[in-house]
């Protein structure tokens, strides 16, 4: 009879104290060497892209061959056709103590395991940072000091400069980013635009930065360009928020395009970002009316150019705002979205799971580096990809 109790539930002390996420049951280590050693190579790394992005950098740590799993091309194809249901975020933290006087860093985090991670980047600690746009594995960040873009992959922390842009801007852009080779990940174009209509496209393929044409003379100008609200791309078109009127612009990277639609906002909304879901483009904002506020969902009705609301956040949630000014930021629009919702006494993390319309509170962003909470400045989504190079 056995004695010892074997319950998944069940893991040893040393398991607990090191953090363990994915526990082997003992029976493996019985598995028939003779039969196992005859894996072929290509099963092999069609089964090791399958695991989850934890395990698998767990696993990294085991053999020099396991750790070149990412430069290999067979595992790279395997990982690829694994689709990925939830994207991780990448956050710009500082010490919630020291604040902005304390060196600057990035958090990830993992909404499957609600858990922080601190990935250590090549990033120049002594500038500023804002994560401006995204696509597949990458992220782009934007020196607010000299106005250079950034490409990294944060989970395998990679960074590359881009260079210098061709036109010197000092005022604010709007970042847009898309993947151009989706099955690698190696292609990808940043677009910036300003108020006044300027406009370059970076192409990593051409490691250069081109203007392609101005943007049609019905699109008036200036534009008075929401930056609170990040740029989502659907297919090959970016969607970039603008007021006055109020609507949308969109830029197809592959015909060089530019559109401008006109959609009247929805009433007493005060914060709002674009969101993508299924194809469909959603719009995500503060809605206060009287003294009460809440976070609603709105997708756009492609017939009649109208927003129509289809969620909004719970009523047991919204009483925590009753009577508060609060202001809400977004961090990604893909799928998941992480919200920031602070008052004077309060600043709360939310995700909200667009295709399940599930909201889940976020843990404090506590870093094993001093353990204190961190200030989350700003951030954005993307899908851990450990094949993504920028």
């Amino acid at each position: 009879m056995l004695k010892a109790d074997m319950s998944p539930n069940k893991r040893s002390r040393y398991e607990k104290s090191c953090g363990i996420l994915f526990t082997v049951p003992n029976v493996i280590s019985k598995m028939d060497q003779e039969i196992w050693k005859e894996l072929p190579e290509d099963l092999y790394d069609a089964v090791i892209a399958r695991l989850p992005i934890a395990t698998f950098f767990r696993f990294r740590s085991v053999c020099r061959k396991w750790n070149s799993l990412v430069t290999s091309t067979s595992f790279s194809r395997h990982f690829e056709e694994v689709q990925r249901m939830h994207p991780w975020f990448y956050a710009i933290v500082h010490d919630a103590v020291y604040g902005l006087d304390a060196v600057n860093g990035g958090a990830l985090y993992n909404p499957s395991l609600k858990k922080w991670h601190q990935p250590s980047m090549s990033v120049p600690r002594s500038k500023i940072f804002l994560t401006v746009a995204s696509a597949g594995g990458l992220v782009c960040l934007l020196d607010i000091n000299n106005r250079n873009f950034y490409i990294c992959n944060p989970l395998i922390k990679s960074v590359k400069e881009l260079p210098p842009r061709s036109a010197r801007v000092c005022s604010r852009v709007a970042v847009g980013m898309v993947l151009t080779e989706k099955m690698t990940n190696r292609g990808y174009k940043v677009v910036w635009l300003g108020c006044n209509g300027d406009h370059e496209i970076y192409d990593s393929l051409q490691d250069s930065w081109s203007r392609q044409g101005s943007l049609p003379q019905t699109i008036k100008l200036p534009l008075a360009l929401n930056f609170r609200s990040q740029t989502v791309c659907i297919g090959s078109t970016l969607y970039f928020v603008r007021s006055n009127p109020d609507g949308i612009l969109t830029y197809d990277v592959s015909t060089g395009i530019w559109k401008q639609f006109i959609i009247p906002l929805p009433l007493y909304i005060t914060d709002y970002t674009l969101a993508a879901c299924g194809g469909k483009v959603m719009l995500v904002g503060l809605l206060s009316k009287n003294a009460a506020t809440c976070v609603c969902i709105w997708e756009l009705q492609k017939m009649t150019l109208l927003w129509k609301e289809v969620d909004r956040m719970p009523n047991i949630s919204c009483l925590e705002y009753y009577g508060k000014h609060v202001k809400m930021t977004c961090m990604g629009n893909q799928g998941m979205l992480m919200l920031s919702l602070r008052s004077l006494t309060t600043n709360r993390f939310i995700t909200y799971d667009l295709c399940k319309k599930e909201w889940q509170k976020v843990p404090d962003c506590k870093l094993p580096l001093n353990g204190r909470k961190q200030w989350i400045a700003c951030g954005t989504a993307f899908y851990p990809c450990p094949t993504a190079l920028p």
